[in-house]
């Protein structure tokens, strides 16, 4: 594995060097090396590849220098032939060197990064849905991708280059001064004139480079918000296409006129350093070659001290940047520690326990909730414009007591921002609450298995969300072991089963990016399907038909007819006529109940159920008159 000057080299000079300013934590150095740990093995073996290739960077020049001095010079063609034959020799074993310690390198950084990936992962889906509506998803997705492939190069191409680096130099400068003190000394003089280009051609690179990085989001931002299929749309309702053309177009031309700049004075520094390289050429052959005349120095001397120089600064440029690395990774390291330190606000208690195997009941004991700060669910580097939300800290229930018996349908009505849907995610445990208990079958779901509550409790919100797949991936989202059979017959009782039947790939139509390629009714009935294919005991229905025409709601309200049918059920409604035959009707205002009863009770008295009643069923001409 030859020291020479390595092709990504340039890595060394695109790094910010602010990072060099930044202090890292020791306890970021003691988790970085527990990382390395389960690679512990894997690492020693590299490293120990990495040092012998290190030691070979001067066994050819050692090697030409015997075969000029005791084979050539005297004639000797045994030893022409021998020390030939080791330089030969020598090149096979570098290169199988080389794959082997690639492999090692690849199977430790890779290692890494899939670990990594996953604690991330695993990780950022138990956090609260607060998190992911402050957090910018690019910079989330970043954090598993850029940052990680960043951190792993601590344990790859940085702890090698380290190693090797100084082993190589060191072994390089040893050879160099045992045979010539004078010449290693001036050489060693013209190092300034090989780092100073580096320095400032750095510096120059990295700024240059960070304007090209920031181009190359803004640009991909750019596409990623006008290519989903509701940019698109906006784009074509509202758009104008020379306009956006030239925006694009302005951008794509920063990038280009980036790279080319990059381009450029990469080559100017290659040159710098290609003419300081031949310098230090010309002083070895031109001092050395007047010391081999005055037979102060022998021909091969000469000649493996030429070869040496040149694998000299390439070790010694790297090692002038090797803060610059070790910082870097350290950062990235420090980015991810930064989501995987913040703790979920959801756990699962020590000795957690299921749920009954019978009709589940609901009952919330004095329950009240403020959502989390800021500094509880987020992380302000993944945020464009870190703030505070004006509902954090601020309680949004207050003390509400709520009993749901087995197989009951209960109502939530209220007006906006009254607090239904907030209570609704107690009930699911997308959050726990601030005071109070919430129990399910009897159970404070604190204590309850967190898989227990997730297979009994069946949500459809009012936005359903299918993903990027076919139909049959979306219902086996909800239950992976469902056969065919069991999918038809969600669909059957969702009232859906003819469209899937008509469409041309079944069950294997792709639905678009959240479903777009099917109508708002098409997509309820779809969740409601995979609900009924869960076929939860508890059902949570969050507006599910708020957004629907009448015909979409007919056939989304008969398909919930029959997911509802003997199962305890929580139904958030706007819309009172779907509420009519509740067994009961739960009023929320402001965050508490202010009224219970069936729809016929609620009429029968003065009320904020009343009062939203014949505000949405008064007739239009006496609204009007009202008004005027």
């Amino acid at each position: 594995m030859r020291q020479g000057m390595p092709g990504g080299m340039y890595r060394h000079f695109t790094h910010d060097p602010e990072v060099v300013r930044h202090k890292v934590q020791r306890e970021t150095v003691r988790r970085v090396l527990f990382y390395g740990r389960p690679f512990r093995t894997e690492i020693a073996i590299f490293l120990a590849l990495t040092l012998l290739g290190a030691g070979l960077v001067i066994a050819t020049p050692l090697l030409l220098q015997r075969i000029i001095d005791d084979g050539v010079t005297p004639g000797n063609r045994q030893v022409v032939i021998l020390f030939g034959s080791l330089v030969a020799a020598l090149a096979v074993v570098e290169a199988v060197l080389t794959v082997v310690n690639r492999w090692f390198s690849a199977r430790i950084g890779e290692g890494l990064i899939l670990e990594l990936r996953r604690e991330v992962f695993t990780h950022v889906l138990r956090q609260p849905i607060a998190f992911f509506t402050r957090a910018q998803t690019g910079s989330l997705v970043n954090r598993l991708n850029t940052d990680v492939i960043g951190a792993q190069q601590a344990f790859t191409s940085i702890l090698a280059g380290l190693v090797s680096n100084v082993f190589a130099a060191a072994l390089i400068i040893g050879a160099l001064l045992t045979r010539s003190w004078q010449i290693t000394l001036l050489a060693l003089l013209l190092l300034p004139l090989f780092l100073l280009p580096a320095r400032l051609m750095g510096d120059r690179l990295s700024a240059l480079t960070r304007r090209q990085m920031g181009l190359n989001a803004d640009l991909a931002s750019r596409m990623t918000e006008r290519f989903n299929v509701g940019g698109a749309l906006l784009v074509r309702l509202f758009g104008r296409p020379e306009q956006e053309d030239a925006e694009y177009a302005e951008r794509a031309r920063g990038v280009r006129d980036s790279g080319v700049a990059i381009a450029v004075n990469r080559v100017v520094f290659m040159a710098g350093l290609g003419l300081v390289a031949a310098l230090a050429t010309a002083l070895v052959y031109g001092l050395g070659g007047l010391m081999a005349v005055a037979g102060q120095l022998s021909v091969g001397a000469l000649v493996a001290m030429a070869m040496l120089l040149g694998r000299l600064y390439g070790p010694l440029t790297a090692l002038s940047n090797a803060r610059v690395d070790v910082m870097t990774a350290l950062v990235s390291f420090e980015r991810i520690f930064e989501v995987l330190d913040l703790p979920p606000l959801v756990t699962e208690a020590e000795d957690p326990v299921d749920l009954p195997a019978r009709p589940l009941g609901v009952e919330l004991d004095g329950v009240s909730f403020a959502y989390p700060s800021a500094e509880e669910v987020s992380v302000a580097s993944l945020e464009q414009r870190p703030f505070a939300e004006e509902r954090d800290g601020v309680p949004v229930l207050h003390g509400v007591d709520l009993t749901v018996e087995p197989g009951q349908l209960v109502a939530l009505v209220g007006p906006s921002g009254a607090g239904k849907t907030t209570l609704t995610g107690l009930v699911a445990r997308l959050y726990d609450p601030t005071q109070g208990t919430v129990r399910v079958g009897g159970v404070d779901l604190r204590q309850a298995r967190l898989s227990s509550v997730r297979d009994a409790v069946g949500v459809v919100t009012q936005e359903a969300h299918l993903f990027n797949d076919s139909i049959r991936a979306n219902l086996a989202y909800a239950r992976p072991d469902a056969d065919e059979p069991a999918m038809w017959q969600a669909l059957t009782d969702a009232r859906i089963a003819d469209l899937v039947a008509d469409l041309p790939d079944g069950l294997d139509t792709v639905v678009g990016d959240r479903g777009h390629r099917l109508s708002g009714g098409e997509k309820q009935r779809l969740a409601i399907a995979r609900l009924l294919l869960k076929s939860p005991r508890l059902v949570v229905l969050d507006e599910a038909t708020a957004h629907l025409d009448s015909e979409s709601e007919a056939a989304v309200q008969e398909a919930l007819d029959r997911a509802l049918k003997d199962r305890t059920a929580l139904v958030i409604a706007h819309r009172l006529s779907t509420v009519r035959h509740a067994d009961r009707i739960v009023v929320l205002d402001r965050g508490r109940v202010v009224q219970q009863g069936s729809h016929e009770e609620l009429l029968a008295r003065d009320g904020l159920y009343r009062t939203l009643y014949e505000t949405q069923f008064r007739p239009e001409a006496e609204r009007v008159t009202a008004r005027g």
